[in-house]
C-alpha cells in the first residue's frame, strides 16, 4: 500500500482528452486546417483508430472506431475493448465530441487502488502496446497502462488514469509545433446541471483535495491544467456558445489551450476556413465547427 499512500498526496495532471468522431479523416483535416500538427493514423489492437495532436505532456486523441468487428474478438472482447473501445462506439452513436478525460499517472497500480478505495474504480490496471509512426517515417512500439474511474451520475463520460511506458518514445517536439501558436493545455471544461453534485468525484479522480468553488462552478487545479465543472449558462457566459446536453450528469464540452497571440491564432484559423468568435478575451471554435467539441484559445502567462 506504500504506492497508494503516495498517490493520495499527489494530484494527477491532465494527460489527454479523447475527441470521438464518426469520420476520422475529416476530423484530422479539420485539425490540420485549424493550424495543428497532426500525427499519422494509429491503430489500437481492439479496432479503434486515432490521430494525435501533441503538446508538452498533453495531447488530443482524435478517435473513431475503424474496425468495429475487432471489439468482440478474443483476446480483446474484455478489458480495454469494453471500457475504451465499446464506450467510444456508444458515445459516437449518440453524437460527436469529447468523450473521455485522461489524467497522468506515475504509479498506475496505486492509482487503480486509489480509485477503488474511493468507490469510483471500474477496472484494474490495463496495459497495451501499439505501433506509432514517428515524424521521420520510422515506426516504434509505444506502451501505456490505463485504470478507469466512473462517476455514477455521469454514465456518458469516461475518466481514466494513464501511465506511459516510455514518454520520450511517444512525445516528439516536431509534433508539438503548431501553426496556430497553441503551446499547451490550460484546462478541460465539463458541464452539469448541478456542478456541486460531482464535487466528491472530481476530487477523487484528480487527487486534488482542495477544490475551488465559485458562482461559476467547481474547479480542480491540477499540476497540468484545470478541470472545471460549470452549469450550461456559465459555459455560455464564459465561452459564448451553448453546450448541447443530451445525457445525464457531467459532460466534457470544452478544451482550453494556451496561445501567445490571439490575433495570430485567429488569422491561422481563418486561413484554414475555420469558424471562430471572440468572447470575453478568448477565441472560441464552436462545436458546430469542431465535430461536437468546443476549442478555446486563451493568452495566459
Amino acid at each position: 500500500m506504500k504506492g497508494a499512500s503516495r498517490v493520495l498526496l499527489m494530484a494527477r495532471g491532465l494527460d489527454h482528452i479523447v475527441h470521438a468522431v464518426r469520420d476520422l479523416d475529416a476530423a484530422a483535416d479539420f485539425y490540420r486546417r485549424a493550424g495543428f500538427t497532426v500525427s499519422a493514423r494509429n491503430v489500437h489492437p481492439w479496432g479503434t483508430h486515432n490521430h494525435v495532436v501533441q503538446f508538452p505532456g498533453f495531447f488530443i486523441e482524435v478517435l473513431t472506431v475503424g474496425e468495429p468487428g475487432k471489439l468482440h474478438e478474443k483476446p480483446h472482447a474484455e478489458g480495454l475493448a469494453r471500457v475504451f473501445g465499446i464506450a467510444n462506439r456508444d458515445f459516437i452513436a449518440r453524437g460527436e465530441g469529447f468523450s473521455m478525460l485522461a489524467l497522468e499517472s506515475r504509479d498506475i497500480d496505486a492509482d487503480a487502488e486509489d480509485f477503488q478505495r474511493h468507490g469510483i474504480g471500474m477496472s484494474q490496471a490495463l496495459p497495451f502496446t501499439r505501433d506509432a509512426k514517428l515524424p521521420d517515417g520510422s515506426t516504434v512500439t509505444v506502451g501505456f497502462t490505463l485504470a478507469f474511474a466512473r462517476d455514477a451520475m455521469s454514465p456518458g463520460t469516461s475518466f481514466f488514469a494513464i501511465q506511459h511506458r516510455d514518454p520520450a518514445m511517444f512525445y516528439k517536439k516536431e509534433l508539438q509545433q503548431h501553426a496556430n501558436g497553441a503551446s499547451g493545455v490550460l484546462g478541460a471544461v465539463l458541464v452539469a446541471d448541478n456542478p456541486a453534485d460531482h464535487h466528491i468525484f472530481l476530487g477523487a479522480v484528480t487527487g486534488v483535495r482542495d477544490l475551488h468553488s465559485s458562482s461559476i462552478g467547481v474547479t480542480a487545479p491540477t499540476p497540468r491544467g484545470d478541470v472545471e465543472i460549470m452549469e450550461a449558462v456559465s459555459f455560455r457566459d464564459q465561452f459564448g456558445t451553448v453546450p448541447n446536453l443530451d445525457g445525464e450528469g457531467a459532460a466534457l464540452k470544452g478544451l482550453r489551450l494556451n496561445v501567445p497571440d490571439l490575433a495570430a491564432t485567429e488569422r491561422a484559423l481563418a486561413s484554414g476556413g475555420i469558424v471562430s468568435h471572440r468572447h470575453v478575451g478568448r477565441l472560441v471554435v464552436p462545436p458546430e465547427a469542431a465535430f461536437g467539441a468546443t476549442l478555446i484559445f486563451e493568452k495566459q502567462p
